[in-house]
């Protein structure tokens, strides 16, 4: 283990000793950011999905990936306004939007990501390097013009259809969206752990990832597969995006949730002013000391 490594597990270690402090000295606290944390972090962790996803297959940073997840938003938005709903409460018109909204924003997310792939990425497939990361960064640019000029700089209303229910024990507070969200994520990211190891695709997505001359010498198509990587990745931002708009009303999955506790953590203890801070620092961190993942292991350079 090189001196980096160790350096990397003193600091997580120094921060598990510092936060089971205050677990002992202010447990209800404690508990109280861990369920805020928990919650930003499902949403995090349908993000940081697609993004792994992308970069696995085809070692892109798809700049472009945080703005299908607004976009995701705005689409959820716009198709629950279509219904009758009643905001602050919960009936079974808001049950059928819901149930109806989820699918087509995945869906309409997915098509619009398999687009970009085909149209902007896949020409430049064998391009060096910078040239689709620029183009990646024209796409995020070009999603969020067309945001713009749909709704304007004005902060979007995402109706709020979900039940206000909320309950305290033992001092804990904890509310229906709270339970909604680790729910919907945790289903979301099952199916998506079952479809990778179980499925055909999945494996050739894997195989891809893994050395993708060999597996297109195997006979897998590689413009198939990584379009369905697009189409999942924008898939699980789609539902990130909803899920989002329905908890706030104003997009890997360990480090998700791991940023979402730090982000609740540092604002409890630090100050807000600190959190983008101390995230920033933690991805730069795990960037330069752990670039192959949480859980990744070392392998040699493609």
């Amino acid at each position: 283990m090189s001196l980096p490594d160790y350096g990397f597990y003193v600091l997580c270690a120094t921060a598990v000793v510092l936060l089971a402090a205050q677990a002992v000295l202010h447990p209800t606290e404690f508990v109280q950011i861990c369920i805020f944390g928990l919650t930003q972090g499902s949403i995090y962790a349908l993000v940081a999905l697609g993004y792994t996803m992308v970069y696995g297959i085809i070692e892109l940073i798809n700049f472009a990936h945080g703005d299908v997840f607004t976009l995701g938003a705005y689409v959820g938005s716009t198709i629950l306004g279509f219904f009758a709903i009643s905001e602050g409460g919960f009936s079974t018109v808001n049950l059928v939007a819901l149930l109806l909204a989820f699918p087509v924003v995945m869906l309409v997310m997915g098509g619009i990501n398999v687009a970009i792939e085909r149209v902007a990425y896949r020409p430049l497939r064998n391009a060096p390097r910078l040239a689709p990361l620029i183009t990646a960064i024209g796409m995020s640019f070009f999603l969020e013009g067309i945001m713009f000029l749909w709704h304007g700089p004005a902060t979007v209303h995402f109706p709020d259809i979900l039940p206000r229910v909320a309950t305290t024990i033992a001092g804990v507070f904890f509310g229906f969206k709270d339970v909604f969200v680790v729910v919907t994520a945790a289903i979301l990211v099952s199916l998506l752990a079952i479809f990778i190891n179980r499925t055909k695709l999945g494996k050739a997505m894997r195989a891809t990832a893994q050395d993708r001359d060999a597996a297109q010498l195997m006979g897998i198509d590689i413009n198939r597969t990584i379009a369905a990587t697009f189409f999942i990745g924008a898939v699980l931002a789609g539902a990130g995006g909803m899920i989002w708009g329905l908890y706030y009303n104003p997009g890997a999955a360990l480090g998700g949730l791991i940023i979402g506790l730090i982000a609740a953590f540092s604002d409890s203890y630090l100050g807000s002013k600190w959190t983008q801070v101390v995230v920033f620092g933690i991805l730069i961190g795990v960037l330069v000391f752990r670039p192959t993942g949480l859980l990744g292991m070392r392998v040699p350079e493609k």
